[in-house]
């Protein structure tokens, strides 16, 4: 893990963590490319680490309004949202055989097919929209919102699936408008990326984190943080105005392309 490697790494999950293309298929690809296997689950918990302080910044003003006043709706709504994601998220890695399938997904066997199965759920986005007039507001929102939401979180624990376009998707399916869903989706994304660090750290820890060059660590989670910021706020100001069609068209294509290698060329799978 060289210095740069460790800054390219951070840039790409920042970018992709908030944008709806999959970080952690992302990490995986990269990974994979450049041969990195050491310590790459402790390093990936980091980089996650320096992104939730990207989403503090940029949310900060209504973080802060949702701690002094906890006991309100978005509140609520927010840890409803995480009850299905917990569920599935121990579904796939404590109950067989989907741990084996989990197992399987994270070492990037079902890689080509997740970044396919991301692309189908943003040009969904697109398809099934409801008209504007006919949208809610994230003051609008019902507590079934929060389930569809939290279940399309679900599936986003596959690497290569999009927490963010799931999300996002599942808000828009369930009829908010733009900017409610893409702040919902970054909210609960707080409590997600706490959640899973938590329950990451033993497999990091177990994985070994002797060798890990922590400079490279630091560099990397500076990135994740810098490129995070960046992202959310290229992804606030397009989703107000412009489809996913773009996002769907490029995970389509690297789906199609990680087939490719999975099943022909063999180059890095």
């Amino acid at each position: 893990m060289t210095i740069w490697l460790a800054l390219l790494l951070g840039v790409v999950q920042g970018l992709c963590e908030f944008l709806p293309v999959s970080s952690s298929g992302h990490l995986i690809l990269l990974q994979r490319m450049f041969g990195v296997t050491e310590g790459a689950m402790f390093f990936t918990l980091m980089l996650h680490i320096g992104t939730l302080a990207a989403v503090l910044i940029v949310y900060r003003n209504l973080v802060w309004k949702l701690l002094r006043h906890p006991f309100q709706k978005t509140v609520l709504y927010l840890v409803v949202a995480l009850i299905p994601t917990v569920l599935v998220a121990i579904l796939f890695k404590k109950v067989p055989p989907f741990d084996r399938f989990y197992e399987a997904a994270e070492r990037g066997q079902y890689l080509g097919v997740c970044f396919l199965l991301t692309s189908a759920i943003l040009n969904a986005c697109d398809l099934f929209e409801r008209p504007r007039k006919r949208q809610r507001s994230l003051a609008s929102m019902k507590l079934t919102d929060a389930l569809l939401i939290g279940s399309m979180q679900g599936v986003g624990v596959l690497p290569g699936v999009s927490r963010s376009g799931s999300t996002i998707g599942g808000a828009l399916f369930a009829g908010l408008d733009r900017k409610a869903a893409a702040d919902f989706s970054f909210l609960l994304s707080i409590p997600s990326i706490v959640g899973g660090a938590v329950l990451e750290i033993p497999d990091a820890l177990r994985e070994g984190v002797s060798d890990i060059p922590w400079l490279a660590v630091i560099v990397g989670m500076a990135a994740a943080g810098v490129t995070g910021y960046l992202a959310i706020r290229l992804m606030l100001a397009a989703i107000k105005k412009k489809k996913l069609w773009g996002f769907a068209l490029y995970t389509g294509v690297l789906g199609l392309l990680v087939l490719l290698d999975q099943f022909v060329l063999h180059r890095f799978f």
